[in-house]
């Protein structure tokens, strides 16, 4: 979790807007004899979600090779032997053609020379943008660029350094405050194996039952992850592969986590399935308690937990996406969350990360060209319950289509104040840093006939936060049922990024949001020229 020191330097760094410190000039007391019964029940919830780094993290996922270059990219050059290609920092990927001769495509086989070692150095700027996990695309020894075709998953590949440079890492991540996730690709790993070669040329081989080599499989002789040549699929059947994978002590996954990591973000999660899944979470969990797991599942999120801890919240993306392009009701897109969050249950979302855009889809600036979409997407990503999880260069408002131009080398040059993008997401980042319900308060679907509503809220009132949003292209005046007993009567509201104020009338906001826009607001427990508070007596 954030601490108040840096919750302190947050604030000085970006300055909070006058809006920001009205709504919290006069908190109430905080005595719990001030507390409601319900908020004296719950008030261990809260706590408990706050010491469990996985709840509401923010999430910062990095492409070693992308994103920080080296002191001395020459030195490296032979790390690249031909028909790899190692490009200036400046180059941006562009698609190539297929090279039979080593079943890849050409671009995969591009390198921009970043490392272990480069990404430390760059770790403050990650820190300060306030950040709590730092998540790799895979480091284990493998042939191609993107590394999910593992030859070693024991080794990191020499072009990002060592395990000791992980173990180096780990510490000076842990030194911050933050935590390390690795990308484990555990369902198959590359054709270029020592161990997977042999078993394809000897039927006799110790590893012939590490995969699913048969003359069934027509088109490579062995089963492969959606057909592509350089994925052999592992037999996750064979005991042997699951204890070298996760099971036993010196496994991949427990040998990592004692290396210092803190959790694995799972390769294509679905294919790996319900009961593997959950031998490989309570091994970690048994060999780190409170390690994280996280698998990429694009399906609805009901169900996979606890099999996995949380998982890649695409279903949330997809909702949000259609609301900003106007595809759905903000209503519906109201219905749509909280019956993700009934159905998959609220402490399981709230370990499950958000993301808008990744290595595998365009980047949001390209999805998404206007900013007020841009930006009312950012802010419904960082106010629902999850994890926000920011790609590399997204808080730059970085360019980038269909892989690879998604996996552009981190534009420094962009990192300035003179960007309005990057002065934006410091501002949705502190906004999250500084308010505890946005981190680990429940969530609520406020009544409305046409705006996304609903409300994150703790056992102190003036936590409370509300969001309002309107995608169209028209103004929405709506009556908005508050369902909090503790907002008082004919208190006002307040955003925090303009002077927009809403009042409660009997429970209820008589509200009028502009087209395009999104309210995030907190209650005015001071009211500007009144000693007299309603909130004196209650938490």
């Amino acid at each position: 979790m954030i601490g108040a020191s840096r919750k302190f330097a947050l604030a000085l760094a970006l300055g909070c807007c006058a809006a920001v410190g009205a709504a919290q000039s006069i908190p109430p007391s905080g005595d719990v004899a001030w507390a409601s019964e319900r908020d004296r029940k719950r008030a261990a919830v809260f706590e408990a979600r706050e010491a469990d780094w996985r709840i509401g993290a923010v999430v910062y996922q990095v492409i070693v090779d992308r994103f920080a270059p080296p002191e001395n990219l020459e030195a490296k050059r032979a790390l690249y032997p031909e028909p790899k290609k190692l490009r200036t920092w400046s180059e941006t990927p562009t698609r190539g053609t297929r090279l039979e001769s080593v079943k890849v495509e050409s671009h995969e086989l591009d390198f921009w020379g970043g490392d272990l070692q480069s990404l430390r150095t760059k770790l403050s700027y990650i820190h300060d943008l306030g950040v709590d996990v730092l998540y790799l695309n895979p480091i284990q020894l493998a042939y191609t660029n993107h590394k999910y075709d593992s030859q070693d998953y024991f080794k990191v590949s020499p072009e990002y350094g060592t395990r000791e440079d992980v173990k180096a890492l780990a510490e000076s991540l842990h030194g911050m405050n933050m935590k390390l996730v690795l990308d484990g690709v555990f369902n198959h790993m590359g054709r270029t194996s020592p161990h997977f070669q042999e078993a394809l040329a000897n039927p006799g081989s110790e590893y012939r039952n590490w995969y699913y080599i048969d003359p069934q499989f027509k088109k490579h002789g062995y089963r492969a992850w959606y057909d592509v040549a350089n994925l052999p699929e592992v037999n996750l059947e064979n005991p042997e592969v699951r204890n070298q994978l996760f099971l036993g002590p010196d496994s991949v996954v427990q040998g990592y986590l004692r290396d210092g990591v803190d959790g694995w973000r799972l390769d294509v999660a679905f294919d790996i399935g319900f009961n593997y899944l959950s031998e490989l979470t309570q091994a970690a969990h048994k060999t780190k308690p409170g390690s994280l797991v996280v698998g990429e599942i694009w399906n609805y999120p009901e169900e996979w937990t606890p099999a996995v801890d949380g998982v890649m919240n695409f279903h949330a993306r997809q909702i949000i996406l259609n609301l900003v392009n106007e595809k759905i009701s903000g209503e519906y897109a109201g219905r749509l969350l909280d019956q993700m969050v009934q159905d998959a249950g609220l402490e399981p979302i709230m370990r499950s990360w958000i993301l808008l855009d990744n290595h595998d889809t365009k980047r949001l600036a390209t999805e998404i060209n206007e900013d007020w979409k841009r930006h009312m997407a950012r802010t419904i990503q960082f106010t629902i319950p999850g994890s926000p999880n920011l790609y590399y260069g997204a808080e730059l408002g970085m360019q980038g289509g269909d892989d690879p131009e998604c996996r552009a080398p981190m534009r420094w040059d962009l990192a300035n104040d003179n960007n309005p993008e990057f002065v934006w997401m410091k501002k949705l980042m502190h906004l999250r840093a500084t308010n505890r319900a946005l981190r680990v308060g429940d969530f609520r679907l406020l009544p409305s006939q046409r705006l996304l509503a609903f409300m994150r809220s703790t056992d102190h009132v003036a936590e409370t936060v509300i969001v309002l949003a309107n995608p169209t292209n028209a103004e929405v005046k709506d009556l908005v049922g508050i369902r909090n007993s503790k907002l008082m009567n004919n208190v006002r509201m307040q955003d925090q990024f303009s002077d927009t104020q809403i009042t409660i009338f009997a429970g209820l906001a008589d509200v009028t949001v502009p087209a395009h826009t999104i309210l995030v607001l907190k209650p005015l427990i001071a009211q500007e020229g009144l000693e007299y508070t309603p909130y004196k007596r209650v938490q």
